[in-house]
């Protein structure tokens, strides 16, 4: 059976476009016009994969997706006139899969789409990192996904916490951003090395609340490892 993926686009040529593209590459589509349409196409064709403007009438592609992920474990893909990176980190801590800008390649998103279906296996949940971690200052805890500065705890999303656990794991080693998503998604998933930029900022800001400004080091022109994790000085 061919995958089906729902187009969910405010601009008939757009959903016609992504529609001929993946029709050429073996997959079955339905459209919708809007946000309404776009939840109720999802609940009665049970889609594989959800392609899902952000800026649609009566009911915007975020708030599609969240309202998605309050059941459902579909993947979703997000499409966005304006490479806003609000919109963009918004929209993957809401649980979504990628993020392509207008104008784009049909032939791109098509290669994403499969990216995306090839490492779906229909379970949403992220798998906990398996060991705690201490390291200076900062604790984590798998089990309870969470992260803790001195006894403090911070809220961090699950694939920020996934991310800090990735750097803590190897303190010595400094990752690549290729190397990340490779850790946190598995070899060949289709995010930009600026979605990680963007989730390391938020874990930054987030720490240096409570003076925690040593807690990832970047390494210019390599990536990122985990820092001293002390704080300042007594």
């Amino acid at each position: 059976m061919p995958h089906t993926v729902l187009i969910a686009d405010d601009d008939p040529h757009i959903r016609e476009l992504l529609a001929f593209a993946l029709a050429k590459a073996g997959m079955a589509t339905v459209e919708a016009e809007d946000g309404d349409a776009a939840l109720a196409k999802a609940r009665s064709h049970n889609p594989d994969l959800i392609i899902l403007d952000i800026n649609m009438p009566r009911m915007d592609g975020l708030e599609v997706c969240r309202r998605l992920r309050a059941a459902s474990a579909v993947p979703v893909l997000f499409l966005s006139s304006r490479d806003d990176e609000i919109d963009r980190v918004l929209g993957l801590e809401m649980g979504a899969d990628d993020y392509v800008v207008k104008p784009f390649s049909p032939r791109e998103v098509v290669a994403r789409v499969g990216a995306i279906l090839k490492r779906s296996n229909g379970q949403r949940a992220p798998e906990a990192p398996a060991k705690a971690r201490s390291h200076g200052r900062l604790s984590l805890d798998p089990d309870g996904w969470q992260a803790s500065w001195a006894g403090t705890k911070v809220s961090l999303t699950a694939t920020e916490f996934q991310l800090l656990h990735v750097l803590a794991a190897t303190p010595n080693k400094v990752f690549a951003r290729d190397e990340i998503i490779d850790r946190l998604h598995g070899p060949g998933f289709a995010i930009t090395d600026r979605t990680v930029d963007s989730h390391i900022r938020h874990i930054r800001r987030k720490f240096a609340g409570l003076g925690a400004l040593d807690v990832i080091e970047t390494r210019a022109g390599i990536g990122y490892r985990i820092g001293a994790c002390l704080g300042p000085a007594d």
